[in-house]
């Protein structure tokens, strides 16, 4: 039922963009079924380009024939589609479960536009229950673990992993989270942290996959059925 949602989560997203868009392509199962969407619509002759979030996405994406660029050096994205591990009725999101948040994140704030598409497993009353991952420069490791476990999170370092940048992931786990912004504000203030999974500012658009039944909510918005 959940690999159904996502698919229709992204289906509906995916039909946000419009000929000659730049697009950006998040990481993860949900982010794969809009990449293989958009390798349908180009192949029938849809023509766009696109950023991709991770190395693995890129690869995905080309395999389908879908044009990829650089970010670097480019300053602005139209529409950016990506998963989520969490999402609340604020469009607050937690990212990151596949170890790329910062690149997503960097694409995210570069976007005009930027949707979330998940399975009715991701939405949530309130964020906060999924682990909340952070990127580390390795120099700085146990200095980012001590300012984590003293600002009260279980910090466990993702065993075996480097992220495309070559740095290491701390998943954190925090026994409550009254206040999201400043936690994140917090995190970002922590030297050699480089990127937290608290997508607050981010998200424009969610599309939320239940079955064949999906929910938009949309920022400063009601949401509808999509």
């Amino acid at each position: 039922m959940n690999e159904a949602g996502k698919k229709a989560a992204a289906l509906a997203a995916v039909e946000e963009v419009q000929p000659g868009m730049l697009v950006g392509l998040g990481t993860g199962t949900t982010a794969a079924f809009a990449i293989t969407r958009l390798g349908e619509l180009v192949i029938a002759g849809l023509s766009i380009r696109a950023v991709a979030t991770s190395v693995h996405t890129e690869q995905a994406a080309r395999a389908m024939g879908i044009p990829i660029i650089d970010l670097a050096g480019l300053a602005e994205i139209d529409l950016t589609i990506d998963g989520a591990d969490e999402i609340d009725h604020r469009l607050f999101a937690i990212k990151g479960a596949g170890g790329a948040m910062l690149r997503e994140k960097i694409v995210a704030a570069a976007s005009r536009r930027m949707i979330v598409i998940a399975d009715a497993s991701k939405r949530v009353a309130r964020i906060g229950a999924a682990r909340v991952p952070v990127e580390v420069l390795p120099f700085a490791l146990s200095f980012v673990t001590a300012r984590l476990e003293a600002m009260g999170a279980r910090a466990m370092l993702r065993q075996g992993y480097r992220t495309d940048q070559d740095n290491l992931i701390i998943d954190c786990i925090f026994p409550e989270m009254p206040d999201p912004c400043a936690l994140a504000a917090h995190l970002s203030a922590i030297p050699g942290m480089l990127g937290h999974g608290l997508f607050l500012d981010e998200v424009d658009c969610a599309y939320i996959g239940d079955g064949d039944r999906v929910i938009r909510l949309e920022r400063q918005a009601t949401s509808g059925t999509a």
